[in-house]
């Protein structure tokens, strides 16, 4: 299953309009756990060109790669990088732009397995945006910026804490109330 675009995705790609409006086209843009690719597409659209896409689902991947969108799979940034200087060594690829629109549910017993992949972040709901932090920095460029998606059912205190302790800079830029949840959208920074 793929997850296909909802509030929250729409959310997200109207702040993503809005910081890009101003900058060069020639940013290096990684949307990380892109499923539909709608975050991509959008920055496609508005004339950027040196964009990867990112998901661990094998499904996503194949749908992505028929839309052109550079996709890698990889499980968050463990194959995101590219060959150095010497035998083994990996030099983490870098960004201007991280988009994570990340999934954020806690874990339901009920749910399906074919689209836990797409939504569920962890038995609380942040573990994954935990891991997306804590090994987002060495492939966000000194001026890079990460646009990231939570919501008031994954537990935003213990992600901004995180964030936090990993020497991030927060900023809340836009949130919307929904009958069961409030998402929120924040702006990072090293």
């Amino acid at each position: 299953m793929i997850y296909q675009p909802a509030e929250d995705s729409y959310l997200l790609s109207g702040n993503i309009k809005k910081y890009l409006k101003d900058k060069p086209k020639s940013i290096a843009i990684l949307d990380m756990g892109s499923g539909s690719g709608i975050q991509a597409k959008i920055c496609k659209e508005i004339g950027f060109e040196d964009i990867t896409t990112a998901d661990i689902n094998p499904e996503a991947i194949l749908h992505l790669k028929e839309e052109n969108l550079n996709p890698i799979k990889t499980n968050l940034f463990s194959n995101l990088h590219k060959s150095g200087l010497g035998v083994g060594v990996l030099v983490p690829l870098q960004f201007n732009l991280i988009i994570f629109n990340p999934p954020y549910l806690p874990e339901d017993p009920r749910e399906p397995e074919d689209s836990k992949l797409a939504t569920t972040g962890g038995k609380e709901g942040y573990e994954i945006i935990v891991k997306f932090l804590e090994q987002a920095k060495p492939h966000l460029l000194s001026s890079g910026v990460i646009f990231l998606l939570i919501s008031s059912l994954s537990k935003p205190e213990v992600i901004k804490q995180k964030a936090n302790e990993l020497n991030y800079k927060l900023e809340r830029i836009d949130s919307q109330k929904l009958d069961f949840e409030e998402l929120f959208i924040y702006k990072l920074t090293k």
